[in-house]
C-alpha cells in the first residue's frame, strides 16, 4: 500500500487505476515502476468512495502517464461458465474532465 500523500513525490506514475467494485464503489491503485500498489488515506485505510468524481478531485495533482477505469466481472462464474486461467477484466481509458 502507498499513502495518497506520498504519490506527489513521484515525478510520474505509470498508471492510475480506479477500480469499479460494486454499485458505484470505487477504490484506487497505482502502478509505479511495474509494481501495483493500492492507495490509502492518512489513516492507512484504503482510499474508497461512492463518487468517482470525488476521487478524481482528490487525486488531480497526480502526474500519471495513463489513467483507467477497471472492472473485474464475475459474469462467467455467475452463469456457470468454464473456469478460465485469466481474469475477466475490462479496462477503459479515463480522463479527468474537471467536473468538480
Amino acid at each position: 500500500m502507498i499513502r495518497e500523500s506520498n504519490l506527489t513525490k513521484y515525478f510520474s506514475i505509470d498508471k492510475l487505476i480506479y477500480h469499479s467494485l460494486d454499485q458505484s464503489l470505487y477504490q484506487v491503485s497505482v502502478i509505479i515502476e511495474g509494481k501495483e500498489y493500492y492507495v490509502s488515506d492518512s489513516n492507512d485505510k484504503l482510499l474508497r468512495s461512492h463518487n468517482l468524481i470525488e476521487l478524481q478531485k482528490k487525486l488531480r495533482k497526480i502526474n500519471a502517464k495513463k489513467t483507467v477505469l477497471r472492472q473485474d466481472s464475475a459474469y462467467d462464474e455467475m452463469i456457470g461458465g468454464p473456469i478460465k486461467n485469466s481474469a475477466n477484466t475490462l479496462e477503459v481509458p479515463l480522463k479527468d474532465n474537471g467536473l468538480y
